[in-house]
């Protein structure tokens, strides 16, 4: 999925109307899973390529690079969550002893994909040719993708980034007025619930809305650098608070990195 800068502060300001009609931020936080459940997988793109190119989680060329790469994977409705589940991990492994491996291979949610059964609980993955693969005993790779279509199970599983930060890219047209953040490299649960930015001399923080994928945005201003991020994960509520991670300097389209992160432990 991808959409044009210009669209995004409309959709911006969308957001922040709906937010306000249903009475504030979304209630209902979803605990991680702790055990294995059951789904079915197939797989997109090259045999051995790694799937999605960008994906509506927004994450762009970061899929075509370690650590996502050969690990993303699109996920059904019921785990994309509108958005929300982006960058939550899972393991997922298959059943049939005669093909199948014994390992399970960890998979990143980048991208949305469509549900295989009209029940709206269907939990379906659509992986990378090579994870699919991966799934399989060795030599018989091509055998697994052959079939197309098969079943599994899958665990909620912390995610770890060896040697990374939290970063936050600065979507192309923000200005001093909306500022749209993509939250990248988030370990241990992964995903956002909410998001939150503090402008220089404030001690006020200000809630940021959901857009998309992994983006966040606020219509406000003059917005002025430099910025503290804060970011409250959408399973069990962690918070961590990132100081001035924006300088007052900040350009479009630069990426900025943190210097910390979350545990990674679910």
């Amino acid at each position: 999925m991808q959409l044009f800068p210009v669209i995004l502060p409309t959709l911006c300001v969308f957001f922040l109307h709906l937010l306000l009609l249903r009475g504030g931020s979304a209630s209902g936080r979803n605990v991680a899973v702790p055990h294995w459940l059951p789904a079915t997988a197939t797989w997109y793109g090259s045999p051995e390529g790694d799937g999605s190119s960008g994906g509506a989680c927004g994450y762009g060329t970061l899929v075509d690079v370690k650590p996502f790469r050969a690990r993303v994977g699109a996920v059904s409705p019921v785990l994309f969550k509108g958005g929300e589940g982006c960058g939550a991990c899972y393991k997922v492994r298959c059943l049939d002893k005669s093909i199948c491996s014994k390992r399970a291979v960890t998979i990143i949610v980048t991208d949305q994909s469509p549900t295989l059964s009209a029940r709206a609980d269907h939990t379906h993955f659509d992986l990378s040719g090579a994870a699919f693969g991966h799934l399989a005993i060795p030599g018989h790779s091509n055998i697994m993708r052959n079939r197309g279509l098969i079943s599994l199970l899958y665990l909620r599983t912390a995610c770890k980034y060896k040697g990374k930060n939290i970063a936050f890219h600065v979507n192309a047209g923000s200005t001093d007025y909306w500022i749209s953040l993509l939250i990248e490299y988030e370990d241990g649960e992964g995903d956002i619930g909410s998001m939150h930015i503090r402008q220089a001399g404030s001690q006020e923080w200000l809630a940021m809305k959901h857009i998309w994928g992994a983006n966040w945005c606020i219509v406000q201003g003059p917005l002025k650098g430099p910025f503290s991020i804060k970011l409250t994960t959408l399973s069990n509520n962690r918070t961590l608070s990132a100081r001035d991670v924006l300088p007052k300097n900040w350009v479009p389209k630069a990426t900025y990195t943190s210097r910390l992160n979350f545990s990674p432990v679910l």
